[in-house]
């Protein structure tokens, strides 16, 4: 009778223990959904003045792109999650007439009214002249980033910083921006004595600050290009040869990317590059989750067509 009662006892006990452990594991899975956090970067490269959508001639490109467009896309995913980066990769300037009239204003206030985050420069940019260019910011209330031009004692000093850390509800963005050797593809009265440095040493400088800072994610606008045939600085070599970037927004080649290319850094870690073509008919989405303080991972990336259909 004794060990009957003994054994009824073991038996309930690992009986216990047994549904013990899915409740432990549900816990623990709870626990991880209620600890994620979320961010979507929306981003753009090479807009080149492009406000309003091509004319509709018939043409490949018609009806594609604009600022109304573009406007109600974000406005869209802005309704839809809680927490947007809005970010461009450089070469805001020059292809329409807008530019050849107004010399880059509506174009900077245009990005002002979309609520863009912060914005490089690209190589087109410096077309009016530095001097325009750095009066034409004056409309903008987001950051140039850049951190290989040395604008000393050129009108486009102070108008710049090298790299910004920017708060989205529970996630810690830091942002650094590099831009492509100006001297050969800009006459050099049009940039004046901007010194052009070494950009990987500068932006592997910049994100090991915004790595010691605690960034969840480290975010490099680039306007290098993303790749080439020979050992021209590019996106590619720069992920390559990086410690601390996470991704690379890049321009300047006008590539249009199906889904974000990956590499390994000097540490082995992915660092994924995306471009999304040229003069605004695309949006780039890059949704990320963050669980606890290192964990990261981008759920889903995909590119918006921008056309009058979205209006």
């Amino acid at each position: 009778m004794l060990n009957n009662r003994r054994k009824f006892i073991k038996n309930s006990v690992l009986a216990s223990a047994a549904f013990a452990v899915p409740t432990i594991l549900s816990a623990k899975s709870y626990s991880d959904d209620e600890n994620k956090r979320t961010l979507t970067i929306l981003h753009t490269n090479d807009v080149h003045s492009r406000l309003d959508p091509f004319p509709m001639d018939g043409s490949n490109n018609a009806g594609l792109g604009g600022v109304a467009a573009r406007s109600t896309v974000i406005k869209q995913i802005r309704s839809e999650e809680e927490n947007i980066l809005l970010l461009d990769a450089g070469d805001i300037f020059q292809g329409t007439p807008y530019f050849n009239l107004y010399k880059g204003e509506p174009e900077i206030k245009a990005m002002s009214m979309l609520g863009y985050d912060a914005a490089t420069m690209g190589n087109h940019d410096f077309d009016g002249g530095i001097e325009n260019f750095a009066h034409q910011l004056q409309h903008a209330n987001f950051p140039i980033i850049n951190c290989n031009y040395n604008f000393t004692n050129t009108a486009m000093q102070g108008k710049t910083i090298p790299y910004k850390i920017i708060q989205k509800g529970n996630v810690q963005i830091g942002i650094l921006g590099v831009g492509v050797e100006l001297q050969g593809l800009v006459p050099d009265n049009l940039y004046g004595n901007t010194i052009y440095e070494e950009p990987i040493t500068k932006a592997n400088e910049i994100a090991a600050i915004l790595r010691k800072e605690g960034c969840d994610l480290i975010v490099c606008l680039s306007h290098l290009g993303d790749k080439y045939d020979d050992a021209k600085v590019s996106d590619e070599i720069l992920a390559k040869q990086s410690f601390d970037i996470d991704l690379i927004i890049g321009g300047h080649t006008h590539r249009l990317f199906p889904q974000p290319r990956k590499y390994n850094n000097k540490m082995g870690s992915d660092v994924l590059v995306n471009q999304v073509g040229w003069a605004g008919m695309h949006l780039g989405r890059l949704d990320y989750n963050f669980f606890g303080k290192k964990k990261k991972k981008m759920s889903k990336a995909h590119t918006v067509i921008l056309s009058k259909k979205t209006n």
